[in-house]
């Protein structure tokens, strides 16, 4: 045994058992991540259950508990003390689940074969029977022949009919907005000239006045083209019927989805999966962000990380540069080295805090008071958005990249420097030629972990510019495309917000492990650009590797 210990045997076994610690719990967060979001893409089956009092409520078996109070999923049975099953129809209950005590329940039917799901863009889902549909007023009932048909083709109508109204709101009203808000700033900042300086723009503040009037005059266009679809699709509604008799008429263009899980075959659910997969990454959010998709969130994060990134990596690997190759090693540089080191510990809230100072309240009131002082009070940058937070988050991830950029220039040897130098290279030519590319996959190792942490960070954005639902996105098609001032979605946020600040948080929580799976796999997607790079760099300067 003490030959054993002597050898370090026992140490590498040690090792290795905290390895395979770390690989389980890994896979056990990701399978708990997968199974418990499994809920939002797999169509679940719909029971129909009668109570003692004649009550019938259709939904989904959700979980069970039993009398010593252990929770799980399973069928309904008698050692069961109570059920909890989603019954959606939240314009009628006003909730979207119940419980009920095993002593209530008189009968449960698992084959409602007629049953229907129906998703809508307001009040949640609709779990119910559809009795027809009704075509510019003539009805066609649910099981005639020509149900089936006329139900998909103007379910799909009204879908076009709502692509099409989305669009218009989203690109030409969007843009005649913008461009309405341009000129009014132009009229601000004339006018603020005028009473200022005391020069006449009269003439230009009218040519502006009229260009709104033409604007105005092109919204209404597009708002009464956006009337007439709505009327159009106001033709197409379907009728529904709840299991306890309450019946509705929804307009075909608020049916986002129906379908029937309870007759679906496999094949079906996979389809029916990929197509809410493909629906949840490509569509926007809706019903307080608990339905609908995340897409607004994912282009936040990366654009984020993008501009984190774009000012972390250079001034992180100029300062490494300066400390490690040109500054003297004396006490003042070991201090800022130590206080580096430091700033890698310091809580990401007292980040947030620093931005909310030093950025929006001192940067962008600055640039308010030079550029834009005919809107104060109202802030132009003086407020939270996506440039500030990329910014503080970059501040956050900076001493990474300074620590990790500076242990790859130690690595370098000396012989190295020493004969480029030699050869008559300057020490500029040095660095920028033989020591940057040899530390390239060290300084890319910085860059991974930089983009790790910063996607992952949500208390610093809350103060410096995420918001729950952004109503424009930071790109769009109107000069100058990106719009760095504007407030932003962020996926940590959305996870926070759909987890802990929903008025419908036991609805909500497949998506918020959806979520958390996809912010999972962005960082995995990005981390892997960045190790590619990295090991290309490596093969490319494999030798002066070696020569380490």
């Amino acid at each position: 045994m003490n030959n054993k210990i002597s050898h370090s045997d026992i140490f590498i076994w040690f090792t290795g058992i905290a390895l395979g610690i770390t690989l389980i719990m890994i896979v056990g967060m990701l399978i708990l991540i997968i199974g418990n979001g499994s809920d939002y893409y797999v169509p679940k089956q719909i029971v129909s259950i009668t109570t003692n009092d004649n009550q019938v409520f259709l939904g989904q078996i959700i979980k069970f508990q039993n009398s010593d109070s252990k929770s799980g999923t399973a069928e309904i049975e008698n050692n069961h003390s109570r059920v909890q099953i989603r019954v959606a129809n939240r314009d009628y209950y006003g909730y979207d689940f119940i419980w009920l005590d095993m002593e209530e329940i008189l009968e449960v039917d698992y084959t409602p074969d007629d049953a229907f799901i129906v998703e809508r863009l307001e009040f949640g889902n609709f779990f119910g029977y559809i009795e027809g549909v009704l075509i510019n007023n003539h009805k066609y009932e649910y099981g005639s022949e020509q149900f089936e048909s006329k139900f998909a083709k103007y379910l799909e109508y009204s879908e076009k009919l709502r692509n099409e109204i989305n669009q218009i709101e989203s690109n030409e009203i969007s843009s005649v907005n913008f461009q309405i808000d341009k000129s009014r700033t132009k009229i601000k900042k004339l006018d603020y000239e005028q009473r200022l300086k005391n020069v006449d723009n009269s003439k230009e503040i009218r040519q502006l006045e009229n260009n709104i009037e033409i604007l105005n005059n092109k919204y209404f266009f597009y708002r009464d083209i956006t009337d007439s679809l709505l009327k159009i699709s106001s033709n197409y509604t379907v009728l529904l019927r709840a299991a306890n008799g309450y019946t509705k008429s929804l307009p075909l263009i608020q049916v986002f989805r129906a379908y029937q899980p309870n007759i679906m075959n496999f094949w079906d659910k996979i389809i029916f999966a990929i197509e809410k997969i493909i629906s949840f990454i490509s569509s926007e959010p809706r019903e307080s962000n608990t339905e609908g998709g995340i897409f607004p969130a994912i282009f936040g994060t990366v654009l984020m990380v993008m501009l984190m990134s774009l000012a972390a990596v250079p001034l992180g690997v100029l300062t490494a540069l300066y400390l490690r190759e040109y500054a003297n090693q004396v006490w003042m540089v070991r201090v800022v080295r130590i206080a580096v080191n430091n700033l890698a510990g310091v809580p990401s809230i007292v980040f947030g805090i620093f931005g909310l100072g030093f950025f929006i309240y001192t940067v962008g009131g600055t640039i308010d008071q030079l550029f834009f002082p005919e809107s104060l009070p109202a802030p132009t940058w003086g407020t939270g958005g996506i440039l500030w937070a990329s910014l503080t988050l970059a501040l956050l991830t900076v001493p990474v990249v300074i620590v990790s950029t500076e242990e790859a220039l130690e690595s370098i040897p000396l012989g190295i420097r020493e004969a480029s130098m030699a050869l008559g290279a300057t020490k500029w030519q040095t660095t920028y030629r033989i020591i940057l590319p040899a530390a390239a996959p060290g300084i890319m190792t910085g860059v991974i972990l930089a983009m790790a942490r910063g996607a992952g960070e949500v208390a610093p954005l809350m103060i410096t510019g995420v918001v729950k639902l952004a109503p424009a996105l930071p790109f769009d098609w109107n000069f100058p495309f990106f719009h760095l001032d504007r407030k932003f979605m962020h996926l940590g946020f959305h996870i926070y917000d759909v987890g802990f600040q929903s008025p419908n948080i036991e609805a909500a929580i497949p998506m918020v492990y959806m979520t958390t799976l996809l912010l999972i796999l962005i960082v995995l997607l990005l981390n892997i650009t960045a190790i590619t790079i990295r090991t290309r760099l490596r093969r490319k300067f494999k030798g002066m590797e070696e020569m380490s």
